[in-house]
């Protein structure tokens, strides 16, 4: 029989670190490397599933905020470090993490980045924000115009002091973005020691500071270069054309590579949209309603008539119910639902990146009253995060 245990100790957590890594087909880590991970546990978060005197599966949970419709922020656990040992797999041990941690989770909402899509729909998460990865020719892009503030350069040790209180003063600007607690930070300075040619730069408006990016360039055959931005935050959008102009203007650079919302508009920043393509669009926030009375009251509505929606969780039984959705917010009720949802696609629409219509269509929910629910639930901005964990 499995048990799930709260981890208490540096010695479990570096054991716990471990079984994760080496679930990921990565090594133990190193000393230098755990100096650096230790800091990023918090006390009580941190869970594992063990065999006797075994441990056999590892997660953890992190302290955040989210910004939900409406640009309320919300209490949030970023759920990382999920992993089976090889020969626990298909055993149930995942099951029972996940099923101990969500019920003790302090937070209303949790999400995590998938490593494969389809196992966390099983635990109640939906996919509730993608990006597209862009290419951009940078031997044929231009940007009209100049820079309109000033852009430097920063080393590590500033970047890595000023960065979190920088992030901090921009703000959060859409629904998905999440708050970065110091452990985040702690691991960020180590991924850019691996980096080791990683950059960051900083932008200045009239106001002080209000931006930066972070990148790094690889040398890909014929001399090739390419620049994948690594982080990119900006508080206006001076700022943010600003560092697509300072990006796009690096010399020995023939390819960038970033990830954008799904309604991005970097494409007209150019003479030329051609130079930018969309590689892939790509699965980034899974979403987990924890309390779902909360979350529907957490966000705002659009105008429509009221929506009654049923509600199934099986995991989390106590969200089960009627929910009747209205420009005025949202209450439970016991009345005739108009359609029903599991848990998960309720996820997967609270932050607006699919809709009720779109899940109808493909016959994954039921109901009526569809343009309704689509219109009460839109959001003006498509969500992202921005913050990988």
């Amino acid at each position: 029989m499995t048990d799930i245990r709260v981890l208490t100790d540096e010695a479990q957590y570096r054991a716990h670190n471990t079984l994760f890594r080496r679930a990921m087909h990565w090594g133990a880590p190193t000393d230098e490397q755990w100096s650096v991970t230790l800091p990023s546990y918090e006390p009580d978060r941190a869970l594992a599933a063990f065999d006797g005197d075994q441990m056999v599966g590892t997660t953890q949970s992190f302290g955040s905020s989210l910004v939900v419709p409406g640009g309320a922020r919300v209490s949030h656990s970023a759920i990382s470090r999920v992993g089976v040992r090889a020969d626990y797999t298909r055993r149930g041990v995942l099951t029972a993490l996940m099923r101990e941690q969500l019920s003790s989770l302090p937070d209303p909402v949790a999400t995590l980045r998938a490593s494969e899509g389809r196992i966390y729909g099983r635990f109640g998460y939906g996919l509730a924000g993608r990006v597209r990865k862009l290419e951009i020719d940078a031997k044929r892009a231009v940007i009209p115009g100049t820079p309109t503030g000033r852009v430097r350069m920063l080393d590590q040790d500033t970047a890595d002091k000023l960065l979190p209180e920088l992030h901090e003063a921009i703000g959060l600007r859409r629904p998905g973005q999440i708050s970065r607690w110091p452990g985040w930070w702690a691991r960020q300075r180590d991924r850019k020691t691996e980096a080791e040619n990683s950059v960051t730069v900083v932008h200045s408006g009239p106001d002080g500071d209000d931006g930066f990016l972070t990148y790094k360039v690889a040398t890909e055959k014929d001399f090739q270069h390419r620049l994948s931005v690594e982080d990119f935050e900006w508080a206006t959008p001076q700022a943010w054309r600003d560092l697509w102009i300072y990006v796009m203007r690096l010399d020995l650079v023939d390819h960038v590579e970033n990830e954008v919302p799904l309604d991005d508009a970097s494409s007209w920043l150019f003479e030329d949209p051609r130079v930018v393509r969309t590689k892939d669009v790509f699965d980034e926030i899974w979403l987990r309603l924890v309390d779902v009375p909360h979350m529907l009251s957490a966000r705002t509505y659009g105008t429509a008539e009221p929506v009654v929606v049923e509600v199934h969780d099986k995991l989390l039984p106590a969200n089960t119910g009627t929910y009747r959705v209205s420009p005025d917010g949202a209450e439970r009720v016991e009345e005739q639902p108009d359609l029903t949802i599991p848990v998960d696609l309720l996820g997967a629409v609270y932050l607006g990146d699919v809709t009720f219509s779109q899940l109808a269509a493909t016959q994954r929910i039921e109901g009526t009253r569809l343009a309704d629910a689509d219109a009460l639930f839109a959001v003006s901005q498509k969500p992202v995060c921005g913050t990988f964990f």
